[in-house]
C-alpha cells in the first residue's frame, strides 16, 4: 500500500491574523494547514495518493459514498474558514503533488485569485429555491366514485376534472410569476446572481417541483434585508426555500481558469 501523501487544496485566501478554528478537520480527519506564498495563502491538507492520484481518483469519483464524505469534509473546512476570513473555495479534489506544486499554483494564478478575492471580500452566498406545489385533486365526496359509474352523469365528473386542472394551472402560473418577480428583485439587491439547473425532486426528496434554483452574492451588511425579502413571499401553491449564508462557491468561477497544478494531477471536479 502506498504511503505517498499529496496536497489537497481546499481554498485560497489573503493572509489573515489568527488560526483556523478548532474542529476544522478536513479529509481523513486531518486538520488543514496554511501555506503562504507571497500575498496569498493556500489552505491545504495531506491526502493519500492511493485515493487522490490521477488514476485512482477517477475511480473514486464514481463511488457516491466516498464522494459525499469528501465533499462534506471539503465544505467543513471552507465553512470554518468563513468565520475568520473570506475564502475563495477551489473545486472539489484540487490536488498537487507537494508543497512546491501548491506554491506554483498560487504563483501562476495570482492575478486571477487576487481579483476573485477582491470581488468576494465581505460577501456571502445565499441560495433561493422556489417550488411549485400544485394542490392535490379534490377527493370525491363520500359515496361518489372517482370515475363516473355506468348510468351516472359524466358532465359532473368532467366539470370536477376541469376545475382541478384549472387549479393546478393557476398554481403553476403563480409559481412562474413568483420566480420572475423574486429573482428580479433579489438580483437587483445582490452583487451578482446565477441560476442553476432546477433540482430533480425525485432525487432530493423535496416536495413539489423545483422551478427556480438560484444563488446570490450579497454583502454581509445587506443580508438581513435580503433574507426579509425572501421570507416575505407567501403565495398559495408556491414554497420558497432559503439557505445560507455560505462561502461563495457559485461565484468562485474565476479561479476555475487557473492552470493545472505543477508537479501533480490536474484539478478534478466532482461537484458540491
Amino acid at each position: 500500500m502506498s504511503t505517498d501523501r499529496l496536497r489537497y487544496v481546499y481554498a485560497v485566501t489573503r493572509p489573515f491574523d489568527g488560526v483556523l478554528p478548532e474542529g476544522a478537520h478536513g479529509i481523513g480527519g486531518e486538520p488543514p494547514r496554511l501555506l503562504r506564498h507571497g500575498d496569498l495563502v493556500a489552505v491545504v491538507g495531506a491526502v493519500p495518493a492511493e485515493d487522490f492520484d490521477e488514476a485512482p481518483l477517477r475511480a473514486r469519483l464514481e463511488d457516491l459514498d466516498w464522494l459525499a464524505a469528501t465533499a462534506r469534509a471539503h465544505d467543513a473546512v471552507v465553512a470554518a474558514l468563513s468565520t475568520v476570513t473570506c475564502p475563495l473555495p477551489l473545486r472539489l479534489a484540487t490536488v498537487c503533488r507537494d508543497d512546491s506544486g501548491v506554491r506554483r499554483l498560487l504563483e501562476d494564478g495570482e492575478e486571477r485569485f487576487v481579483r476573485a478575492l477582491e470581488r468576494l471580500d465581505g460577501r456571502v452566498e445565499w441560495g433561493v429555491k422556489v417550488y411549485a406545489e400544485p394542490g392535490a385533486p379534490a377527493a370525491p365526496e363520500a359515496g361518489q366514485p372517482d370515475a363516473p359509474a355506468a348510468g351516472a352523469s359524466g358532465r359532473d365528473y368532467l366539470r370536477r376534472r376541469l376545475q382541478e386542472r384549472r387549479s393546478r394551472d393557476g398554481d403553476w402560473q403563480r409559481a412562474d410569476a413568483v420566480c420572475r418577480r423574486l429573482h428580479q428583485e433579489l438580483a437587483g439587491r445582490a452583487e451578482a446572481a446565477t441560476v442553476h439547473r432546477p433540482q430533480d425532486t425525485r432525487l432530493s426528496g423535496a416536495a413539489g417541483v423545483n422551478v427556480l434554483n438560484a444563488a446570490y452574492l450579497v454583502d454581509r451588511d445587506h443580508s438581513e434585508r435580503f433574507v426579509e425579502l425572501v421570507e416575505a413571499v407567501a403565495e398559495p401553491g408556491v414554497r420558497v426555500e432559503l439557505t445560507g449564508p455560505w462561502a461563495p462557491y457559485s461565484f468562485a468561477g474565476i479561479a476555475e481558469e487557473a492552470p493545472a497544478p505543477h508537479g501533480g494531477p490536474a484539478p478534478q471536479e466532482a461537484g458540491r
